[in-house]
C-alpha cells in the first residue's frame, strides 16, 4: 500500500472550489438537481484521495461509513413523509389549521407559531415532523392572515429548531452529546443557559413584529372562506386531533422515534377511512405517494397537495450523496488540516467557540447534512478544548449550535430543501428571519469571549457542575 498523506491546504481550496461551483451552477444557472452535483462531487474526493495514496476500495469505505452515521435520519425522514400525507388525508392538519384561524389573533399569531412550534418539537423530539404538521398549519392560517410567508417560516424554524436541540428526544441533541462524550441530560442543562436567553429575545422580536401586522385590517371575509372551504372538503372535529397527541405522548414517553411516526401515520390514514369517506387502499397509498385533491382552489390544493414517502425521496437522496461526501472529507483529514492552520490562535475560550462554529457551518455547507456537521465538529475541535482544559459540555454546546441552528441557512443541505420544500418558501427568503439561529450564535460567542457559562475541567467540582 502506498504511503497516504494529508492534503496541502491547495488541494482542498481546489476541491472545495470545484465543489461550490458545480453546486452554485447546477442549482443557480444550469437548474439541475442538487443531488447530481453532490454525486459528481463524490468524485472530486475520491480523485483527491487517490493523490493523497488512497486505494480506491479505501474510499469506497469511507463513503458507505459516512452513510451509515445517517441511516437512522433517512427513516425518520422516510416516517415523516408518510405522517404528512396521511395527516393530511385523515383530517388532522386541516383540523390544525381550522383550529387556528379560530383562536389565534392576528396581533399574537407569530409568537404563537414560535411556542406551538417549540412545544411540539421538545415533545417530539424533531424538528421535521414539527414542520410537516404545526408548520404547514402555521404557514396557512399565516397566509390566511395576511402575514409575509418568509416571516412565519421564520417563526416555524425557530420553534422547531429550539425544540429540536434541546429535546433529550432528539437524534441531534443525543449524537452532538455521545460525540462530545458528555451525557445527554448534563448537555442539555448546559444549553439552557444559551437557549432560555435566545428563545426571550426571539419571542420578544415576533411579538413586536406580530404587533406590527396585527394592527393592519384582516380581511375576515377570506378567513371565513377558508374555513368554509376546509369543512367542505375535510370533516373537521376536534377528536381529529387524536392521532397528533397520540405521537407526542408516545415520543414524550420515549418510544423510538420511527415505529412511533409510522404508527401515527397508521391513525391518519384509519382516520381517513373512518371520517374522511376515503377507501382504505387510497388512504394507505397517501403514506407513499401523498394527498391530492382538486378543489378548484390554488391556495388549497397547493397547501394541501403533499407528502408522502415519495416527496421525501428527493431529500433522502441529499442526505445520502451528503453523508458520503462528509464521510471522504473527514477520513482524508480536509477539515482538519483546515482547523490546524489556525490552531495556533485557539488560545481562548472565545477563540475555540468561534472556531468551532464556522467549523460547524463548514460541515453544513460540504457535508451538505446536519448529521455530518454534528459528527466531525466535536471529533476536529476536541483537542482544542482538552488543552484548555474546557468542559466538553461547552463543546457539545457549541456544535450544536453551529450545526443544528445553520442546517436549515444551507440551500442544498438537507435541512435546507426538506424545509423550503414543505413550507413553499426558497431557503434564502426564510433565512434573514430565522432570529433564535442568529441570536443563539452571537450569545455564543459573547459567551465565549466573556467567559460567561464557560466551564473548566480543572476547577473545583461545585464550579464544574451545572445546577
Amino acid at each position: 500500500m502506498k504511503q497516504v498523506r494529508l492534503p496541502s491546504m491547495f488541494e482542498i481550496v481546489c476541491v472545495l472550489t470545484l465543489f461550490l461551483l458545480i453546486v452554485f451552477s447546477f442549482t443557480s444557472y444550469f437548474d439541475l438537481p442538487i443531488q447530481l452535483a453532490l454525486f459528481i462531487s463524490w468524485f472530486l474526493a475520491i480523485i483527491l484521495g487517490l493523490r493523497l495514496g488512497y486505494r480506491y476500495q479505501d474510499l469506497q469505505g469511507m463513503i458507505t461509513k459516512g452513510i451509515s452515521n445517517g441511516l437512522e435520519a433517512i427513516l425518520i425522514l422516510v416516517s415523516v413523509g408518510a405522517l404528512i400525507g396521511t395527516w393530511i388525508a385523515g383530517g388532522v392538519v386541516p383540523t390544525l389549521i381550522y383550529y387556528g384561524f379560530e383562536f389565534i389573533h392576528p396581533s399574537i399569531f407569530l409568537l404563537a407559531t414560535l411556542v406551538i412550534c417549540s412545544i411540539t418539537s421538545l415533545a417530539t423530539g424533531t424538528s421535521w415532523g414539527t414542520v410537516g404538521t404545526a408548520g404547514i398549519a402555521m404557514m396557512a392560517i399565516g397566509q390566511g392572515l395576511g402575514i409575509p410567508l418568509p416571516l412565519v417560516a421564520g417563526a416555524v424554524l425557530s420553534g422547531a429548531y429550539f425544540g429540536d436541540k434541546l429535546s433529550p428526544l432528539s437524534d441531534s441533541t443525543v449524537l452532538a452529546a455521545s460525540m462530545s462524550k458528555v451525557d445527554v441530560i448534563s448537555h442539555v442543562r448546559a444549553m439552557l443557559y444559551l437557549d432560555i436567553p435566545a428563545y426571550i429575545i426571539t419571542a420578544l422580536l415576533f411579538t413586536g413584529v406580530g404587533f406590527k401586522y396585527g394592527s393592519k385590517h384582516v380581511d375576515l371575509d377570506k378567513v371565513s372562506y377558508l374555513q368554509g372551504q376546509l369543512t367542505s372538503t375535510f370533516d373537521i372535529h376536534v377528536w381529529m386531533l387524536i392521532p397528533a397527541v397520540f405521537v407526542i405522548v408516545m415520543l414524550a414517553l420515549k418510544m423510538p422515534s420511527m415505529p412511533t411516526i409510522a404508527a401515527g401515520s397508521l391513525l391518519g390514514v384509519l382516520w381517513a377511512v373512518w371520517f374522511q369517506d376515503m377507501s382504505f387502499v387510497k388512504a394507505l397509498g397517501t403514506a407513499y405517494n401523498g394527498f391530492s385533491i382538486d378543489t378548484g382552489v390554488k391556495f388549497m390544493d397547493d397547501l394541501l397537495n403533499r407528502g408522502g414517502i415519495e416527496g421525501m425521496l428527493g431529500s433522502v437522496a441529499v442526505i445520502i450523496f451528503g453523508l458520503g461526501f462528509g464521510g471522504l472529507l473527514e477520513h482524508l483529514g480536509v477539515l482538519k488540516v483546515i482547523v490546524s492552520k489556525f490552531q495556533h490562535k485557539l488560545h481562548s475560550a472565545g477563540n475555540v467557540t468561534l472556531s468551532t462554529l464556522i467549523v460547524a457551518l463548514l460541515g453544513n455547507i460540504f457535508g451538505c447534512a446536519m448529521y455530518v456537521s454534528i459528527i466531525l465538529t466535536p471529533k476536529i475541535m476536541e483537542d482544542s478544548y482538552d488543552k484548555l482544559r474546557i468542559d466538553r459540555r461547552v463543546l457539545a454546546r457549541n456544535a450544536e449550535v453551529g450545526g443544528t441552528l445553520t442546517s436549515g441557512m444551507v440551500p442544498w443541505s438537507d435541512n435546507g430543501i426538506f424545509m423550503a420544500g414543505i413550507l413553499g418558501v426558497s431557503t434564502l427568503s426564510y433565512l434573514p428571519f430565522m432570529w433564535l439561529s442568529f441570536v443563539s450564535i452571537l450569545l455564543a460567542i459573547i459567551y465565549g469571549y466573556a467567559g460567561k457559562f464557560i466551564w473548566y475541567t480543572d476547577k473545583p467540582a461545585e464550579n464544574t457542575q451545572v445546577s
